[in-house]
C-alpha cells in the first residue's frame, strides 16, 4: 500500500476516486472498468455501502454519496432480472447520484452499464477480492484519506516508547537534540515538518513524515543525513502516536514563568484533541538531550497515575503531620515530669 496523501484539513480531507485507488488500488487489487475520466470524482462519504434493498427498487435512506459495493449476492440477483432489467436497474441508481461502484469477486459490468458510465460520469472498478475482504480494506483506506489532517514545524521522535513532538523557534537545537536521542537508541519519525492525522473514531493524533523526507534530517553544519544508513532501520519509525509536545522556549523570553514544581499541567490543542505540553527554556550548557528523555519518561508515570509534584506534597504533609505528632507527645511527656 502507498503512503497516503498528507492533506490538511481540520474537518477531514476531500477524497476522490483518484486518492482511492492511489492509497489502495494495489492493496484491493482495483482496475477501472468504466469512467477513467471521472476518476476525480469526489466521495462525498468515504464508506463504503451494500447496495441491498436499493436494487429492488426502494430508495428511501439510500446513501447516495459513499462507494456502491455489488458482490455475489447482488450480482446473483441483477442476473435473475429480465433482459434489460440489469441496465435499467442500474441507470435508476445513477440518476440519484450513485456514481462510485466497486464489483468484487471478479464480477464485471455489463455493455450497457459501462456505457451509461462514461455517458454520466459514474466510475465503475472490479476487483478479484471478496466482497468481505474487500469491504475490510476500502473501510480502513477511507477512514485513513479522510481522517483530519495538519502540518506541524516541529521534530517527532519516539522516546521511550512514547511519541514526542518537539517544537520551537528556528535554531533552538531541535534536530540536534533529536540526534542526540537517535544515538542513546530512540528513533526519528519525521524532522522539520511533521504530519498529523486525528483518527475520528478514538480521538487520538498520529504523527508521520512526509513521502518526500522520510528518514531524512537536515543538521546545521553537516548537511542532511540519511538515518537507517547510519543508524539503521530501526531508528526510524514510519507513524507513531502523539502523546507529548514539547516546547522549546529561550530562557531569557519566559524568565519567571518556569515552572519549578511540574504542578500546572499545561496542553497544547490540536486538531481538537488536547495533548500534554512541556516548556523547556533553552540557555546555553543545558543538555537538551536528557531533558526531553526525562520529560518524556516523567509522562509516562503521570500517564500510569504517578504525579511526582502530587506525591511530594502528600509526603510533605504527612512528615509535616507527624512532627506536630512528635511535639505534642514531647510537650505532654514534659508536661508530666
Amino acid at each position: 500500500m502507498k503512503n497516503l496523501p498528507a492533506k490538511s484539513a481540520v474537518r477531514g480531507s476531500r477524497v476522490t476516486v483518484a486518492d482511492f485507488l492511489e492509497a489502495g488500488g494495489e492493496r484491493m487489487q482495483l482496475e477501472i472498468a468504466a469512467g477513467r475520466a471521472s476518476i476525480d470524482r469526489v466521495i462525498s462519504e468515504p464508506i463504503v455501502n451494500r447496495l441491498g434493498l436499493a436494487l429492488t427498487g426502494f430508495y428511501k435512506c439510500f446513501a447516495w454519496g459513499r462507494v456502491q459495493v455489488v458482490g455475489n449476492a447482488e450480482s446473483a440477483y441483477l442476473d435473475s432480472m429480465p433482459p434489460g432489467g440489469r441496465e435499467a436497474r442500474f441507470k435508476e441508481l445513477v440518476e440519484r447520484k450513485a456514481r462510485v461502484f466497486v464489483m468484487t469477486d471478479g464480477h464485471r459490468p455489463s455493455d450497457g452499464a459501462v456505457a451509461m458510465a462514461e455517458k454520466c460520469g459514474a466510475v465503475i472498478l472490479t476487483t478479484p477480492l471478496s466482497t468481505r475482504l474487500f469491504s475490510r480494506h476500502a473501510t480502513f483506506v477511507l477512514e485513513q484519506l479522510a481522517a483530519p489532517r495538519t502540518s506541524i514545524y516541529g521534530t517527532m521522535v519516539e522516546v521511550c516508547g512514547l511519541g514526542v513532538l518537539i517544537e520551537g523557534d528556528p535554531g533552538l537545537g531541535k534536530s540536534e537534540t533529536a540526534l542526540g536521542l537517535i544515538k542513546r537508541g530512540h528513533a526519528i519519525v519525521a524532522d522539520d515538518l511533521t504530519c498529523i492525522r486525528k483518527d475520528v473514531a478514538t480521538n487520538l493524533l498520529f504523527a508521520s513524515a512526509s513521502e518526500s523526507t522520510a528518514g531524512f534530517m537536515e543538521i546545521r553544519g553537516i548537511g542532511i543525513v540519511h538515518i537507517p544508513r547510519i543508524f539503521g532501520v530501526n531508528a526510524v519509525r514510519g507513524e507513531k502516536r502523539l502523546q507529548l509536545v514539547i516546547t522549546f522556549r529561550r530562557l531569557d523570553e519566559i524568565r519567571g514563568e518556569v515552572d519549578r514544581t511540574g504542578q500546572t499541567r499545561r496542553t497544547r490543542t490540536i486538531l481538537g484533541v488536547d495533548v500534554p505540553n512541556v516548556v523547556i527554556p533553552v540557555s546555553e550548557g543545558r543538555d537538551l538531550v536528557n531533558l526531553v528523555e526525562a520529560a518524556a519518561q516523567q509522562q509516562k508515570l503521570i500517564s500510569a497515575g504517578f504525579n511526582p509534584a502530587t506525591e511530594l506534597s502528600k509526603h510533605l504533609r504527612r512528615r509535616a503531620g507527624a512532627t506536630k505528632a512528635d511535639n505534642r507527645k514531647g510537650r505532654r511527656q514534659w508536661q508530666t515530669k
